[in-house]
């Protein structure tokens, strides 16, 4: 069994790809008045929410149970719409070496869908692949659709 591994989606959604992109990008601080499953955000380090390098602190619901980790923004793309997360340290320090989280806004005919991937090392060959993050993360799309909707 290996180690490294990738997991992707790609879930539709209807509110417009700026509407997405924005909240990411300039707004990632309002997510938790956004969906259920984000119940405490936290700046640990950094200037803004939106500054290269700047650290969150994140308490969300993920397999039906609370979730503590800190995040990392290394990457925003502004023109392929997509940002590059690192998370780390609390549940993930267990279970994982490495997990990047790419978020991207996608684009097809006149239509928006969210590409979520994971890039992940698992610390030991016995550990599952991060099933219940990216259920976590699909599922947080649909609820923050709607409230983009609202919006």
């Amino acid at each position: 069994m290996a180690l490294k591994g990738i997991l992707s989606s790609e879930v539709g959604v209807h509110a417009s790809a700026s509407k997405w992109f924005n909240l990411f990008a300039r707004e990632l601080h309002n997510v938790q008045n956004t969906t259920n499953r984000v119940h405490k955000t936290k700046l640990l380090e950094g200037d803004d929410w939106h500054s290269i390098g700047s650290v969150k602190q994140w308490t969300d619901i993920v397999d039906g149970k609370e979730s503590h980790y800190k995040e990392r923004l290394d990457a925003i793309d502004e023109k392929n719409k997509t940002i590059i997360y690192t998370l780390f340290d609390g549940d993930f320090s267990k279970d994982y070496n490495a997990f990047k989280l790419l978020f991207q806004v996608i684009e097809k005919n006149n239509s928006a869908f969210i590409k979520w991937t994971i890039e992940y090392e698992k610390v030991n060959e016995n550990g599952e692949p991060p099933y219940g993050f990216m259920d976590h993360f699909t599922k947080s799309t649909k609820e923050i659709d709607v409230f983009l909707l609202k919006a």
